[in-house]
């Protein structure tokens, strides 16, 4: 389950350790480490909203449910949308191409037509 709460801010910052934050959140640095958590908040907006959203939360001990939920919410949210652009590759791919294939048949097809009437005149 600590695998799951390390991953709430994964590829997002690669200034804080994900070990380091949720140390801070539990208020288990020192006050040098506590500075230099503040002072990369203080940088990095996303970050420091991160960190507000989590201490908003009254019993610590939910923090691990809440991301757990996220994440999962996540994995969802991304399987669904991965999916609908598979469907979407499929069906758009080959009827694209037929598409193009008939109107530069159809232009093809119109040039004649208008030079065989322009040189019968």
């Amino acid at each position: 389950m600590k695998d799951d709460l390390l991953k709430i801010l994964s590829n997002n910052n690669k200034d804080i350790d994900h070990e380091q934050l949720m140390a801070y959140l539990q208020g288990q640095l020192s006050a040098e480490e506590n500075h230099e958590v503040e002072k990369m908040m203080a940088e990095n907006e996303l970050l420091n909203d991160a960190v507000e959203g989590l201490q908003g939360i009254r019993d610590k001990r939910d923090i691990q449910t809440y991301v757990e939920l996220l994440n999962r919410d996540l994995q969802k949210g991304l399987t669904k949308k991965r999916q609908r652009r598979e469907k979407r590759k499929l069906k758009e791919g080959p009827w694209g191409y037929v598409a193009v294939i008939v109107i530069i048949m159809l232009c093809i097809a119109a040039y004649y037509v208008v030079r065989k009437a322009m040189l019968s005149h």
